[in-house]
C-alpha cells in the first residue's frame, strides 16, 4: 500500500510567512489533487515551542541563516517560525485538511531541531511515523511539501533508511535555496539514494 506524505505545508513556509519558501504555495493545489488518489494521507507539522533553540532570536549576536552548534549538532539558525498554536504553524488555508488522516508533529523538543517527519536531527527520538505506517500496511510513501532542500530531503532520506519505497513529486515541492542550486542538488541526492522522482500528473493518471 502507498501513502501520501505531506511535509510541512504550513503558513510560515508560504509566501508572506516567517520562513517563506519562494513559490511555496504552488505545492498546495498539487497536494489537493493527489489526496483523493491515496487510501491514507499523513501530514507533518513543524510545531516548535516559543523559545526553540533553533531560532536565531535565542542566540545573542546571531542572525537568521547563520550556523552554530546545538546539543552537539551543527544547527542553521532560523527566523522564529511555526510556533505551537500560532497561525504560522497552521496548515495552509487552501490545503484540503479534511483529506488528511493522520498528523505528525515535530520539532517539539526545544533543544533539538527536527527536519524529518520520522526522526529529530540527531536520531535521538522518533516521531512514531514509522510504526504508524507499518500498522497500516504502508510500504511506499509519495512525498510532497516544503522545503525540498531541508525537511523534504531529510524525510525522504529517513523513509528510505526505514525501508520504505519513496517517490518524490517534483512539481509538489519547492526549496529554500539558501545557496543557488541547493534544491536541484537535494533532488539529485534523493534520487541517488533510491527515491523515484515523478510529476504529479503521472500519479493522477495511474490512480
Amino acid at each position: 500500500m502507498k501513502a501520501l506524505l505531506l511535509v510541512d505545508i504550513q503558513n510560515d513556509f508560504l509566501p508572506g510567512g516567517a520562513l517563506a519558501v519562494a513559490d511555496g504555495d504552488a505545492v498546495v493545489p498539487v497536494a489537493n489533487r493527489l489526496m483523493p488518489c491515496f487510501e491514507h494521507v499523513v501530514a507533518s507539522q513543524d510545531w516548535h515551542p516559543p523559545h526553540h533553540l533553533s531560532f536565531a532570536a535565542e542566540h545573542a549576536g546571531f542572525d537568521p541563516f547563520q550556523v552554530t552548534e546545538l546539543d552537539g549538532l551543527e544547527q542553521i539558525l532560523w527566523p522564529v517560525h511555526c510556533v505551537q498554536g500560532s497561525s504560522g504553524a497552521s496548515f495552509a488555508s487552501a490545503l484540503d485538511v479534511a483529506g488528511i488522516d493522520h498528523v505528525v508533529r515535530k520539532g517539539t523538543d526545544p533543544r533539538i531541531d527536527s527536519y524529518s517527519a520520522f526522526h529529530d536531527n540527531g536520531h535521538r527520538q522518533a516521531t512514531g511515523l514509522t510504526g504508524h505506517l507499518h500498522a497500516r500496511g504502508v510500504e511506499h510513501v509519495v512525498v510532497v511539501g516544503l522545503a525540498a532542500d531541508v525537511c523534504v530531503k531529510f524525510t525522504v532520506m529517513d523513509a528510505l533508511a526505514e525501508g520504505f519505497g519513496v517517490t518524490l513529486v517534483r512539481d509538489g515541492t519547492r526549496g529554500v535555496d539558501m545557496q543557488a542550486g541547493d534544491t536541484d542538488a537535494a533532488i539529485e541526492a534523493m534520487r541517488a539514494a533510491g527515491a523515484g522522482v515523478v510529476d504529479s500528473e503521472s500519479l493522477i493518471t495511474d490512480a
